[in-house]
């Protein structure tokens, strides 16, 4: 299936600068900045730069370097934020909706990093 990317969502304007954001971390292929309507003490959102509609999308179109900086960015921002373990936190959740059963709000792919405090079970029941 191809995937159709539209280019006026809300990440692709932060991309080009039409809507200010602050980064937190930034690398070649990703950029990571607070989520606006955060669900825990820390919530952060890891996009890739590229024009990516979801998760399938991207394993499929973005390069093996796109993947890799992008994941390691999911990493790296995690760890600069305190929750992850490696750094003395106490872990995180990621969160990634792929398509319209999964209620994925901005079509562009992104990682939403969950945590600071426990953020309860996967699911409601």
């Amino acid at each position: 299936m191809p995937y159709e990317y539209d280019d006026q969502n809300i990440f692709a304007k932060i991309l080009r600068g039409e809507i200010p954001s602050t980064p937190l971390f930034e690398s070649e292929h990703a950029i990571a900045f607070e989520d606006i309507r955060p669900q825990r003490k820390s919530h952060l959102l890891v996009i890739p730069k590229g024009p990516y509609r979801c998760y399938d999308h991207f394993v499929q179109a973005a390069s093996a370097s796109e993947q890799l900086d992008f994941f390691a960015a999911v990493a790296k921002v995690a760890a600069q934020a305190g929750i992850a373990e490696s750094a003395g936190g106490n872990g995180y959740r990621l969160i990634t909706n792929s398509g319209p059963d999964s209620l994925q709000e901005v079509p562009h792919f992104h990682v939403h990093i969950l945590g600071g405090e426990p953020v309860g079970p996967l699911t409601a029941s």
